[in-house]
């Protein structure tokens, strides 16, 4: 699958010898990144084109793969700092165990090529992809997407967010940022209304990114997981968590592809959670008893001062979930129905991606952009996080 000769031990000996034994020429900055510039050749083999992104863990280059042909691909160069390493080789051992089920990339997770260590730089190479469905919408004044293209986005999320569920993991980082466009070219139109330009994406074909925090079930589950907007009450209020957070975090994701805005725009718990119930209702008695947070609650009901500042700021700014359907088409129902069984509380009782993709908003997607429902181990069972 990939073109690395050495087993993750073995790269981590020769990165300590090539470390030892650097260029001159190769430097990093003082955050450790790797300081390179357009042209240059890494291992004899990949010249960058171009800076795609920076993230905390690196940076993400186009490059040329010069032995195939010139091809473009996606290098992900990971800073030289020990924990940034480390947790590249374990998102090598998923990328290399999702290649092992799915070597085609048929479930939409971005293709996987190769990896080597580059003077203490852990390096990845993808398949070359578009933007991300995040960066498009707010490259596009934070529009909406249409009720179709939502259709088939989310569709193919839970498709590829399910091949991951029945393979016995749990992303955990489910965001917009995470999923990318695998073309983002667009048609432009100019909306005199409002005056401005406005974009619409040509394909809505996706690809799944970021398999850094993906968790298999037998491993150890850290106890806080998800970037903020999109993290589960089970996470938050520490019951345990497994597949069901993931889900819950897609619910998050399609209303913020419907809206244009985030769902959950919040940084501190008690907040976090007195939206959710403005939103969706009041959290259940049993969750609430069980938790260790109980700094959060008064006899199991949310301690939360509604005349407050931060009360009024979520009364102004959330209403029930019903509240925010632009139209009462069928559709935009069954889309609503789906969010809100997405966003049950309890994990046990949350859809499940295979019931997901049954679901009647999905039922209307166009033959062309229908998938096969066939993956390996989808009767495994269910997981349910609060009985941990």
């Amino acid at each position: 699958m990939s073109d690395a000769k050495k087993n993750l031990g073995e790269v981590t000996s020769e990165s300590r010898r090539e470390h030892s034994e650097r260029a001159p020429s190769v430097e990093d900055d003082s955050e450790g990144h790797l300081i390179y510039k357009e042209g240059d050749v890494l291992q004899a083999r990949y010249e960058i084109v171009r800076t795609l992104g920076e993230g905390t863990f690196g940076k993400v280059v186009e490059v040329k793969d010069l032995q195939k042909d010139n091809e473009v691909a996606a290098l992900k160069i990971i800073k030289n700092v020990e924990k940034y390493r480390e947790a590249a080789k374990l998102e090598i051992n998923v990328l290399e165990f999702m290649h092992s089920k799915d070597p085609e990339g048929t479930f939409l997770c971005v293709k996987f090529f190769d990896y080597f260590d580059y003077h203490g730089h852990m390096c990845l190479s993808f398949q070359m992809l578009g933007i991300s469905i995040f960066d498009f919408m707010k490259e596009n004044c934070y529009l909406p997407y249409t009720l179709s293209q939502v259709r088939h986005i989310g569709y193919q999320l839970c498709y590829a967010v399910k091949f991951m569920h029945d393979n016995n993991m749990t992303h955990t980082d489910l965001k917009p940022e995470n999923v990318l466009f695998v073309n983002s070219e667009y048609d432009i139109k100019y909306n005199a209304k409002k005056k401005r330009d406005e974009r619409t994406i040509k394909c809505s074909d996706i690809r799944l990114i970021d398999f850094g925090s993906t968790t298999f079930d037998h491993e150890h589950h850290s106890t806080i997981v998800s970037t903020r907007h999109y993290r589960a009450p089970e996470v938050i209020l520490e019951l345990g968590w497994s597949q069901p957070c993931d889900v819950w975090s897609i619910g998050c994701i399609l209303f913020e592809l419907y809206t244009g805005f985030t769902l959950f725009q919040t940084h501190d718990n008690r907040e976090h959670l007195a939206m959710m119930e403005r939103i969706l209702g009041s959290l259940p008695y049993r969750m609430t008893k069980k938790t260790k947070k109980q700094k959060y609650f008064y006899h199991g009901q949310l301690d939360w001062n509604e005349k407050s500042e931060p009360g009024r700021y979520v009364k102004n700014n959330c209403k029930p979930l019903g509240r925010y359907m632009v139209c009462d088409s069928d559709g935009d129902m069954n889309l609503f129905n789906l969010i809100e069984r997405m966003l049950e509380y309890d994990p046990t009782s949350r859809i499940t991606l295979k019931e997901a993709l049954e679901h009647p908003f999905f039922s209307t997607l166009p033959d062309s952009q229908k998938l096969p429902m066939e993956s390996k181990n989808e009767d495994r069972e269910r997981s349910h996080s609060l009985s941990r």
